[in-house]
């Protein structure tokens, strides 16, 4: 029998909320060219996404709408600082879209099935009523290897300026070589972890009460 309502206050969803949170300061730190705290920040929210995931399954904290945030704040971390560093020329404008337009795909679809998915009466207040399941995600396994590959290439991202202080000019251009062929795989990456959502059958599971 699907509940109603389920116990949204779990210590992984607050985990969770905290790296919503922290995401936008993120960005605004990346846009001042704060490195270290900006970097502190993400190693912060990167840490917590696999303690807070490791906490549900160990203590059967699983929840619905714990597999609706879940992603959704890794894709605010993501988006945010994609669209930071494209914009202080920081990462290739071509990757930035990738990851965006896949993103923002991803975005709609989540609306969408949130709608068709939601018990009747569908009121906003209960739309946006996130203790109240009503469908839910599984990433598929190239999703999840694409999200550990774009946390590592923008964490990266973001200390590079410093890092290149630290490193013998010489090797600057190796690591520039680096950085770009890492960058595309990533893109690529992106563009089969959204055709994954598109063609898997599993990704998305409507719940009904029985």
């Amino acid at each position: 029998m699907l509940p109603e309502h389920e116990n949204i206050y779990t210590i992984p969803n607050m985990l969770t909320m905290t790296r919503l949170i922290s995401a936008p300061v993120i960005g605004f730190l990346i846009l001042k060219h704060k490195i270290w705290l900006s970097f502190g920040l993400f190693a912060y929210s990167s840490v917590t996404d696999f303690i807070d995931g490791y906490i549900a399954r160990k203590y059967n904290m699983k929840s619905v709408v714990g597999s609706v945030i879940d992603p959704m704040a890794d894709k605010m971390l993501m988006v945010i600082c994609t669209g930071c560093l494209a914009m202080i020329g920081q990462m290739p404008m071509y990757l930035a879209v990738i990851i965006l337009g896949r993103d923002g795909l991803l975005a709609l679809s989540a609306i969408y099935y949130r709608y068709i998915s939601l018990p009747p009466p569908k009121t906003f207040a209960r739309y946006w009523d996130f203790s109240i399941p009503s469908a839910q995600v599984y990433p598929t396994t190239i999703s999840k290897y694409n999200t550990l590959f774009q946390m590592v290439y923008v964490a990266g991202e973001v200390i590079r300026p410093a890092m290149i202080t630290l490193v013998d000019p010489q090797v600057i251009p190796m690591v520039d070589t680096g950085f770009q062929c890492f960058g595309a795989f990533v893109g690529l990456t992106t563009i089969l972890s959204g055709l994954s959502y598109v063609f898997s059958k599993d990704a998305v599971k409507i719940l009904t009460k029985k």
